[in-house]
């Protein structure tokens, strides 16, 4: 049980910061410890969905986003304990973040105008990250078993991704000015993430 409990506290932790992290180190889990564990994650979704029916609008949304994103976390981590390969850590990685995503848009809806679309950039940008960085984790530990080259095309592909959703946001970011200081903004933007 004090197992479960590591598991679940890892995940809520990771999840809390809404930044993905380096993947926790948990106890292996057997079969049955595994099936267990995504029972009680989904005992605990329940309790979750059932504490945010109290609230309304925009924030049991949040709060529905939350505890989904938890449960998810807590699945993905208990197939790391229970499998640990570069796949399962991979998709544990995702989880926590298309978890701060999923979060992170639903606080977008409180926004308006500029502020809102910047805030939708970012969420997608930040998601895009995590699954770049998940990728890149996944493929270096295949390649240190098989070879480098599949690594290095991975790395440059992933990197270019993260680069090019950093644009979007900067360049969203620019739409708040007008005339000249919006023309520096872009073009400070091109500049930093090397665009004609």
């Amino acid at each position: 049980m004090s197992r479960l409990i590591a598991l679940f506290a890892a995940a809520g932790l990771s999840f809390a910061g809404i930044v993905p992290v380096q993947a926790v180190t948990v106890a292996p889990l057997t079969k049955d410890g595994y099936a267990q564990a995504k029972k009680d994650a989904d005992a605990q979704y329940k309790i979750d969905r059932e504490t945010c029916a109290s609230l309304s609008g925009n924030a049991k949304d949040i709060c529905i986003a939350e505890a989904k994103g938890k449960d998810d976390i807590a699945r993905a981590e208990a197939a790391v304990a229970y499998e640990n390969t570069p796949k399962t850590r991979e998709n544990a990685r995702v989880a926590r973040a298309r978890a701060a995503y999923d979060v992170s848009m639903e606080k977008c809806d409180d926004l308006a105008g500029n502020k809102k679309a910047v805030c939708v950039k970012e969420a997608k940008a930040a998601l895009v990250r995590g699954k770049a960085d998940a990728r890149i984790d996944r493929v270096a530990s295949d390649a240190r078993k098989e070879g480098t080259a599949k690594q290095t095309d991975t790395v440059k592909e992933a990197n270019a991704e993260k680069r090019d959703a950093d644009f979007r946001v900067a360049i969203e970011k620019c739409d708040a000015f007008a005339g000249p200081a919006k023309d520096a903004c872009i073009g400070n933007a091109k500049m930093q993430y090397g665009k004609s």
